[in-house]
This record gives structure tokens, C-alpha cells and sequence, in this order.
């Protein structure tokens, strides 16, 4: 892919985000990414087959930069907090890819299901890890399943972090990420 591919398909990620964002991916067309890129329409069709496309390549690009935050995380010296600063700090960068996240996550079958299963399952396979390397030293409670806790957390993270962007955006990433530590390490009992 040349660069100048790469920025044009960047655009148009940006601008189909923005409009999925507001209305959700169903209600938003070709024409009005095309505009809200700058692009004429076949610059659309030229970069993907068409809106569906497109928003499946936005769903793997954006997963793709949220894994990245997710396996940083690997080299500190505690995971959860790491992997809580990342989640929320994605979605705070992030905030309507997050909106489309959660929309067709609960949209059930939704038109993008097998790819989020995929995607999904590549984020909790993260956390996954991490839940099992507390489990190993011991810092897991007893009892609690690594896959069940891997997917609470990244469910909680999820939800958490579009309650934050929709129905508080006062609060700071500090206090979103203090509040769900204070929860996290609550349950576990320490």
C-alpha cells in the first residue's frame, strides 16, 4: 500500500467514524463519508467494495490499535492498572470507535458479528494472558475462572468507557481508571 493510499484510507476511516459515531453504522452512507472525507465517491469504491467494507477494515484497524495498548501492558510490573489505563485512554482518544464497539457487539446477529467475534476474541485473548499470569503468582482470587475474569474485565472496561465519554466526560482518565481499580481489586478482596 503506498503512503498516499494509506492517508486516503486513513480519511475516509476518520470520516466514516465521526458519522458511525453519531448514528450508528446503518444510517450512514457512502455519500456522506465521501463528503465528510473530502473525497469524491469512487475514492470510497476505489479503497473498498463499499460502506460494509468499510466499516469491517474500521472495526480490524481500530482492534488493531486497541491489541497494541493491550499487549503494552505486558511489561509492567502490574498488568491490571496497565491494561485499565490503555482501555480507557483508547476509548478516551477514541471515543465514537468505542460507540460503534458496544453498538454491534449488542446488535444480535449484527451484520459485522463474525468479524467482532474474531476481533473480540483476539482482546480477551490479551487479557486473557494477563488473568493468567496473576492466576500463576497467585494474585487471582481462588475459584475465579482466568477466561471468565478476561472477558469481565474487558466488558466492564468497555462499558465503563462509553458510560465515561457519553454521561460523564467531566471526569479525567485518573478518576474513570481509579474508580474501576478501586472496583477491580474490591471484588478480589485486597
Amino acid at each position: 500500500m503506498t503512503s498516499r493510499t494509506a492517508v486516503t484510507r486513513q480519511k475516509l476511516f476518520d470520516a466514516a467514524l465521526r458519522l458511525v459515531g453519531e448514528r450508528g453504522a446503518a444510517h450512514v452512507t457512502v455519500d456522506e463519508i465521501a463528503a465528510e472525507a473530502g473525497v469524491a465517491k469512487g475514492t470510497v469504491y476505489y479503497n473498498f467494495a463499499g460502506k460494509d467494507a468499510l466499516v469491517d477494515e474500521l472495526l480490524r484497524h481500530g482492534v488493531d490499535l486497541l491489541a497494541a495498548r493491550l499487549r503494552a501492558a505486558e511489561s509492567a510490573d502490574d498488568a491490571v492498572p496497565a491494561l485499565v489505563e490503555g482501555m480507557l485512554g483508547f476509548f478516551a482518544e477514541y471515543p465514537a470507535f468505542g460507540q460503534l464497539l458496544v453498538g454491534e457487539l449488542w446488535r444480535t446477529p449484527g451484520q459485522w458479528h463474525d468479524t467482532l467475534r474474531l476481533l473480540r476474541d483476539d482482546l480477551v485473548s490479551i487479557i486473557r494472558g494477563h488473568m493468567g499470569r496473576l492466576a500463576d503468582t497467585g494474585r487471582l482470587p481462588a475459584g475465579v475462572d482466568v477466561g471468565t475474569a478476561a472477558a469481565a474485565l474487558f466488558g466492564t472496561l468497555l462499558v465503563v468507557a462509553v458510560d465515561w465519554q457519553v454521561f460523564q466526560p467531566e471526569r479525567t482518565l485518573a478518576q474513570t481508571r481509579d474508580a474501576v481499580l478501586v472496583l477491580v481489586r474490591g471484588l478480589g478482596g485486597a
